[in-house]
């Protein structure tokens, strides 16, 4: 048993270097390497009794590094696939939202519900104040013509506009700033 041994250990000074120098230049890291070349010894010294007394032990550990050093650089290229892969999807879903951001327009958005809550709010006034609120705003008559058009004072025309006004001032009040309102409004 020390005979092998010594003669495990003599091996191991002889040939680590080279193997090491080996299998260093194909995984390109010196210690993983050296760890390759160790667990290849240590997989020759575990198995040294089943192999027939003309082996040739370098070539033995030598195939025993190639295929670790070839298992290893495997399993470098799938971990290289995969953070290929999720780097494709990464940037995919990144231009994805580039182009979703880049399209979006806020002012739209906006709009549509203000409009949304104006219809509404002018859907639940009188007709009559709906109605004069329409004249005034959305066809530009004066108040003078929307009085004469309807048979009522100036005075009537502006109570029915004013009550309108407050109305969509009180359902806009979280989408506009006030001094914006009083513009759009009046």
């Amino acid at each position: 048993m020390t005979t092998n041994l010594n003669a495990f250990n003599k091996f191991f000074i002889d040939y680590q270097q080279r193997f090491v120098h080996f299998a260093c230049t194909y995984v390109r890291d010196e210690a993983v390497a050296e760890d390759l070349v160790i667990d290849s010894m240590m997989y020759y010294w575990e198995n040294k009794d089943r192999l027939p007394a003309d082996t040739n032990i370098p070539a033995y550990v030598l195939t025993a590094i190639k295929h670790k050093c070839i298992d290893h650089l495997r399993h470098q290229q799938i971990r290289q696939d995969a953070s290929d892969e999720i780097a494709r999807i990464y940037a995919w879903e990144l231009s994805g939202r580039i182009v979703t951001l880049e399209d979006f327009e806020p002012y739209e958005i906006f709009t549509a519900e203000i409009q949304e809550i104006v219809d509404k709010t002018l859907a639940s006034l009188p007709e009559q104040t709906r109605r004069i609120f329409v004249m005034s705003r959305y066809e530009n008559k004066s108040h003078k013509e929307i009085a004469s058009l309807l048979d009522i004072t100036p005075k009537g025309v502006e109570f029915h506009i004013s009550k309108s006004t407050k109305a969509l001032r009180l359902a806009l009040q979280d989408y506009l700033p006030v001094s914006l309102l009083f513009f759009y409004l009046n």
